[in-house]
């Protein structure tokens, strides 16, 4: 797993809008007292808390890989522990009783093989909570991928063009059903009302965009933006009240070994 240079505070500016489904995923975990809870990918801590807030007995522990997202985590949460790791190589110190995942795993590659690996650590009765985002196929990615074809910087982002990162929900339920002996798994579809110029643009700068921003120069980075803004911008207009609205869809689980 590669370690992009993250920027906590971009990632933070739709702070709202991110933690939503994180606390929703939360909400779902039928745990009453687990002894320890892992956060895989837990980025700046934003969800991380809400879980020692849930369970404040519990030994919680963040697991992420950008040492700048922990720093921040760390600075404003001291009384969790944080950890450095690679999640594809990752295994937990002690047992875990939640293994959560807000919007990380979808970073990662051959769910066919993670998913499992994940069930195997957990013990009789433990449990795996997962969200991803599953808007791949809407124009706040399409028209990125559009972009990364439509210049001469293709040749160095096309590695990083990951169209289809996640499965379909079928996928995931026939992987994980005849591991665990229960398996919720749904799909949500948020509507954000967003504010700002270009918001659509700062959202994705947040999260999606930062790996394929880390390989250009400044000066391809803006012109990267300019024309994703152009591409982007047409299907999200703002409305006479200045807002916008993205749908944004999510895939969940929560399965119980």
């Amino acid at each position: 797993m590669t370690i992009w240079n993250w920027s906590p505070t971009q990632y933070l500016h739709f702070g709202s809008q991110r933690l939503r489904p994180a606390i929703d995923l939360l909400r779902s975990i039928p745990a009453d007292k687990p002894q320890v809870a892992y956060d895989l990918g837990c980025g700046p801590g934003s969800a991380t808390v809400h879980l020692k807030a849930r369970w404040p007995n519990a030994k919680v522990v963040g697991i992420d890989g950008p040492p700048d997202m922990l720093e921040r985590a760390q600075q404003e949460h001291s009384e969790i522990k944080w950890q450095a790791a690679d999640l594809t190589t990752w295994i937990p110190s002690e047992t875990p009783d939640v293994l959560y995942s807000n919007a990380a795993l979808h970073w990662l590659d051959n769910h066919a093989s993670l998913f499992p690996r994940l069930i195997n650590m957990l013990p009789q009765g433990g449990m795996l909570a997962v969200q991803m985002p599953q808007n791949f196929g809407e124009k706040t990615h399409t028209t990125i991928f559009e972009n990364i074809r439509a210049r001469d910087w293709k040749d160095r982002l096309l590695t990083l063009l990951r169209e289809t990162p996640i499965q379909p929900p079928s996928f995931y339920f026939n992987l994980v059903k005849p591991m665990v002996q229960n398996l919720d798994l749904w799909e949500t579809q948020y509507y954000f009302v967003m504010e700002g110029e270009n918001p659509i643009v700062e959202f994705t700068k947040g999260s999606f965009l930062r790996p394929i921003l880390n390989i250009l120069n400044a000066k391809e980075a803006e012109a990267f933006l300019r024309e994703y803004a152009e591409r982007v911008g047409p299907h999200y207009p703002r409305r006479s009240d200045g807002t916008t609205i993205m749908h944004f869809r999510r895939l969940f689980m929560v399965a119980t070994k």
